[in-house]
């Protein structure tokens, strides 16, 4: 069973995809913070992220730009999960680091088959 890290400060959103990504068996391990986000993401190394971009502490950006900088996991996949969804966001959090992005709110039925289209192409 793969491990992957939510990081939401919704209760709801962070339960939403959760149990989304358990019904397609991966243990879900989460965050409410960015700093939390990153320490976890060096600790325990996750196959990959889901990034929500406005959270308490440093937010999405930086902790998707801090988990890019270190050795142990610059290039984990990290999918970006946000309600920024103005005009150049998209293009904006690709920039950033991330390797895809998604709009909220997500449809639980098809969104980890999205995510794990994009990761297998990475794998590739």
């Amino acid at each position: 069973m793969k491990t992957v890290l939510v990081v939401e400060d919704n209760q709801d959103n962070l339960e939403l995809i959760s149990i989304a990504l358990r019904r397609s068996g991966y243990k879900v391990i989460s965050a409410e913070t960015g700093e939390m986000g990153v320490e976890i993401t060096l600790r325990k190394r996750p196959y990959f992220v889901v990034m929500d971009i406005d959270l308490p502490g440093i937010d999405g950006f930086e902790a998707t730009r801090r988990i890019r900088a270190s050795k142990a996991n610059g290039d984990i996949p990290i999918i970006a999960i946000t309600s920024f969804a103005m005009r150049g966001d998209k293009e904006k959090i690709m920039a950033m680091g991330c390797n895809a992005y998604f709009e909220k709110p997500i449809n639980p039925l098809t969104i980890v088959d999205d995510i794990e289209k994009i990761v297998q192409e990475l794998e590739k």
